[in-house]
């Protein structure tokens, strides 16, 4: 790590702009986290077409201070209404509502954004130490190990991310298909345009995303919503006395640690991160009967977690151009908008971007610190909007964002059918988050294995051959083949004990 690099980091946060984009960013995904449905996946989408024109290093800020601003946000719901803001604050639900229930909703709340702040600032730490080193092993990555990383993301994500697995395993088959639609970069063939002139450059990932996750998100959620009153309860005192900070630190410090390393694996995550701080903490308590009628624990392990490993995730964003999770994926799609391939010569070649946007993390998560407890108030009376009201507003603003990308009506009618999309894909069970990823990947995948196939002269066992993309094919054939030995490992044990 270049020391002058990283110092210089903080004086391209400093800049007035900047603190704005930061600021605004993170009140928007507080904002976001705090209206159930909607997410950061969905907002960032929605906002894609904003940071066209806009400097990469502000635009970049603000949209990750929306992501990780989100999962502040969502406890506020979870705790006051049972019902998680955010996919990564469900586990929250078990024990800030019990908590709530007895009165001390302020207190969970309080143990929640420090247990997110705590979690956060170690998971920085964390990045700023390890992205570099990561880059610099990643300058080894060739076409094969490329291709090889690419396909090991979309299969985690398909197989340890939420939701059934077979679904997500089709949801990220039909997104890898979409990537191919358009014209062939290598033999300048056709694909799948059905002789439209519109898709010969393929489909654009930020109408799918505003599709998918705007649209889609917006129809299933008014549904789901519809008819229902919730009124949040109190808040009392949002200050955690000294004996519940004792009781609770272990948890935020085991929380901050199992994040930050899931959150670096491609389909780990907030979400799979707060739900494996949840499980090892009741694992460990000697008062495990506790969790889900009000543990105090099981509200700071979950949200330290969801925290850290939403800033892990960034490793492998910025370091080797993989995105981790939906959000990522987005961003993803929001660095190459603005002229920016993230990979291992980003740090080299953009440290004013690479350190700026590291470095906005640790002033961002002190004003979320700062305001979290103090606007608790305030949000509460923004969970009394009906959404009905919000919907439209969203609608229209992701039509409008939607048309300026190229000025076409095209775009719309192809925004409104991936929308309709989304919205079957939450009803049937299916999550569009891998779709997404792997439509992302896919064209990650299919190029590198191209150009893999054209260095091995047509063999396919090269793959194998190279220590670095063997390893990571072995590791790719072990998750694959993870669910079905784990169910025969479980047939066996209970045929054992019958």
């Amino acid at each position: 790590m270049d020391i002058n690099d990283f110092l210089a980091g903080f004086s391209v946060v400093a800049e007035p702009r900047n603190l704005l984009y930061c600021l605004i960013g993170v009140l928007i995904g507080m904002l976001i986290g705090v209206l159930p449905g909607l997410g950061p996946a969905a907002t960032i989408a929605i906002l894609l077409p904003i940071v066209y024109g806009t400097e990469p290093v502000s635009a970049i800020i603000m949209l990750a201070g929306i992501f990780y601003g989100a999962q502040y946000g969502g406890t506020i719901t979870s705790v006051l209404l049972r019902l998680p803001g955010e996919a990564s604050t469900v586990v929250t639900v078990f024990d800030g509502f019990a908590l709530a229930k007895q009165g001390k909703a302020g207190t969970a709340l309080g143990i929640a954004a420090i247990g997110s702040f705590i979690g956060a600032t170690v998971s920085i730490i964390g990045l700023t130490l390890l992205a570099p080193v990561v880059a610099g092993y990643a300058l080894d990555f060739g076409p094969p190990e490329m291709a090889a990383l690419a396909l090991l993301g979309v299969l985690l994500v398909s197989t340890i991310g939420s939701g059934h697995m077979v679904k997500a395993l089709i949801a990220a088959g039909i997104g890898m298909l979409l990537a191919t639609v358009g014209r062939d970069s290598f033999s300048g063939a056709e694909r799948f345009t059905f002789g439209s002139l519109q898709l010969t450059d393929g489909i654009d990932f930020v109408v799918v995303a505003m599709g998918l996750f705007g649209v889609g998100e917006i129809l299933y959620n008014l549904e789901e919503r519809h008819g229902k009153v919730h009124s949040p309860a109190k808040v009392g005192n949002v200050w955690p006395s000294r004996s519940e900070l004792k009781e609770s630190s272990g948890a935020i410090a085991r929380g901050s640690g199992i994040g930050f390393f899931l959150g670096v694996l491609p389909g780990g995550g907030a979400v799979m991160s707060s739900l494996a701080a949840y499980a090892a903490e009741k694992r460990i308590s000697k008062t495990p009967e506790k969790f889900g009628r009000g543990a105090i624990q099981g509200v700071a392990a979950p949200e330290s977690a969801n925290n850290a490993a939403a800033t892990s995730s960034f490793i492998p964003l910025l370091t080797l151009g993989i995105p981790a999770n939906a959000s990522m994926a987005i961003l993803f799609g929001a660095l190459l908008i603005l002229g920016v391939t993230p990979g291992p010569q980003l740090v080299d070649e953009n440290p004013e971007l690479f350190w700026g946007v590291i470095n906005s993390m640790y002033i961002g998560n002190i004003i979320l610190l700062l305001l979290s407890i103090p606007l608790v108030g305030i949000f509460v009376k923004i969970l009394r909007i009906r959404p009905a009201i919000l919907a439209p507003i969203t609608v229209l603003i992701t039509v409008l964002g939607v048309y300026t990308i190229n000025n076409s009506t095209f775009d719309i009618f192809v925004m409104i059918f991936f929308g309709a999309i989304g919205y079957l894909m939450k009803k049937l069970g299916f999550e569009p988050g891998p779709m997404v990823l792997a439509f992302v990947l896919g064209a990650i995948v299919e190029s590198n294995i191209r150009r893999s196939l054209i260095i091995f002269g047509g063999d396919p066992t090269g793959f194998v051959t190279r220590p670095i993309s063997g390893t990571i094919i072995v590791l790719l054939v072990v998750v694959a083949l993870s669910p079905f030995i784990s169910k025969t490992i479980r047939r066996r044990t209970a045929r054992r004990e019958e």
